[in-house]
């Protein structure tokens, strides 16, 4: 009597239903025990799907009159399947390709049927397709247009079954053991696959309360020319900027900015590497692209500096260690590029405060880019000077302040600074600023016919005429200084009026 060892993968995907009714006649089905060990693991975690393909499985083989028995196996890895085929002549039934393969070149008698998924990934991106969204028990969906401007759009020809998507999984993992695709995570309740272009998150439950497929596929490539940026900010990218920081929502256009600049860094002659979770972002073959999902942080860390590269992005920053990793590579000299999701530009900087020591942030990061809608809006750079802090009026607190400037305006936008046990990160109004300013003119008002104040962080800038310099007596000086100390404006500028 023919018999027939069948996997986790061929039970899966209905192959056991299809040879039921094709080719199994008078013969013996042998189900490892790992295979049912697994199924009771899912159920009791609280998916009921593969029991009851189990259950259909084994009341199609008693209606066609096929022998069933568990067969007691230590693994389910192909070495001990393909030892109990060898040892009680039994053919290996499986929809994995890896084992078929070994099977073969071990000339053991294999069956092996690819996933017959009715469903292509591919078919799904055309026309700006930016995401897909497949769910058991719900029609496909799809997210069409581009960054900030994208609809969701709902395909009605089908209701997905969770066979379809199972078959989807395998087609995902045969690309994994072909070497077509990554696999970058897997965990009991979730997969995260790269794919060429396509990034792909799959849940199961419990983890969701259906089997889930979301793939993301980056619509546009960008080069650092396409931003338009202004040529103050690509002189500073170019020869200063070493700690950047690219922030903005998801969905915003991080990481096709991370890639672009990338590039651009490239063709300067700078090596650049890559630490990705996954690695999606489309790069040439002349940059590396590390995983961190596969490695650690002293890994990664060891590599990096001994590689040597110029820059290195570190793409999708999120927890304490990735923080904590991008401000050591930082600070061993290595030049870096954060990518950080965050609402805000100065959000993006307050997820440093309290993993690096307050004064050390302006060294690990010199740059602030923030993109909304694929459009960079705002740049910011740091830095840190000692000084009374905005809103404190004695000059007894003074203390180091790490200043947050608009980059393209030289204009101080928030302050940093620890006061007793807490951080606090102030922001300096425009209002506040001109109140200042109308003050201080006020003062000069009463020895000057025509002045002009520009405040300028903690520095006053005062503009009279040249032939007015010599009417700023100590006195008006001593008023000066008494009405900006309690606006917190330290030093004081005179320059002429220019017409």
């Amino acid at each position: 009597m023919p018999k027939f060892i069948v996997d986790l993968s061929a039970l899966r995907n209905g192959f056991i239903r299809k040879l039921a009714l094709e080719e199994m006649p008078d013969s013996e089905v042998l189900i490892p025990d790992i295979v049912l060990r697994k199924i009771r693991e899912r159920f009791l975690s609280g998916d009921k799907w593969l029991l009851q393909n189990l259950e259909e499985s084994v009341k199609l083989l008693r209606e066609r009159g096929i022998s069933l028995n568990i067969l007691p196996v230590q693994s389910e890895t192909p070495e001990a399947l393909i030892g109990e085929a060898l040892r009680i002549d039994a053919t290996i039934v499986t929809c994995d390709l890896a084992l078929a393969s070994i099977a073969e070149a071990l000339n053991v008698k294999c069956m092996y049927m690819p996933p017959s998924s009715k469903l292509k990934l591919e078919d799904f991106f055309k026309e700006n397709v930016m995401s897909v969204h497949l769910k058991e028990g719900v029609q496909p969906r799809l997210k069409r247009g581009t960054p900030g401007n994208w609809r969701f759009e709902t395909l009605e020809e089908v209701i997905l079954s969770r066979e379809d998507l199972e078959a989807l999984v395998e087609g995902f993992m045969d690309r994994v053991r072909s070497g077509e695709a990554y696999l970058e995570i897997d965990r009991d309740g979730s997969k995260i696959f790269q794919m060429g272009p396509y990034r792909i998150v799959v849940t199961y439950p419990p983890f969701s309360d259906g089997l889930e497929i979301t793939a993301v596929k980056p619509i546009v490539k960008l080069t650092l020319k396409d931003y338009k940026l202004p040529s103050k900010l690509v002189s500073r990218l170019e020869t200063q900027a070493e700690g950047i920081l690219i922030a903005g929502a998801p969905g915003m256009g991080k990481s096709t900015f991370a890639q672009a600049l990338a590039e651009y860094y490239l063709s300067l002659g700078k090596i650049v590497k890559t630490i990705e979770s996954p690695r999606d972002l489309q790069l040439p073959e002349a940059i590396t692209q590390y995983s961190k999902n596969v490695s650690n942080p002293d890994e990664i860390y060891d590599v990096l500096l001994l590689s040597r590269p110029d820059y290195t992005v570190f793409d999708e920053m999120r927890g304490t260690n990735d923080f904590k990793l991008y401000a050591d590579l930082r600070l061993a000299g290595v030049g870096m590029i954060g990518v950080v999701h965050a609402t805000s530009p100065i959000d993006a900087i307050q997820r440093f405060v309290g993993r690096v020591e307050l004064g050390m942030i302006p060294s690990i990061i010199d740059t602030v880019i923030f993109l909304e809608n694929g459009i960079v809006t705002k740049v910011y750079s740091l830095e840190t000077i000692v000084k009374i802090p905005h809103g404190l009026r004695d000059s007894d607190l003074a203390r180091p302040v790490v200043q947050v400037k608009d980059y393209l305006t030289g204009e101080v936008e928030y302050e940093i600074y620890v006061f007793g046990e807490r951080t606090f990160v102030v922001p300096i109004k425009r209002r506040e600023i001109s109140e200042t300013s109308s003050i201080l003119e006020n003062v000069l008002n009463r020895y000057v016919d025509r002045c002009r104040v520009e405040i300028q962080g903690d520095e006053a800038v005062i503009y009279v005429d040249e032939d007015e310099v010599g009417k700023l007596t100590r006195k008006c000086l001593r008023r000066l200084e008494r009405a900006g100390r309690r606006m917190g404006i330290t030093n004081f500028r005179i320059e002429a009026m220019r017409d």
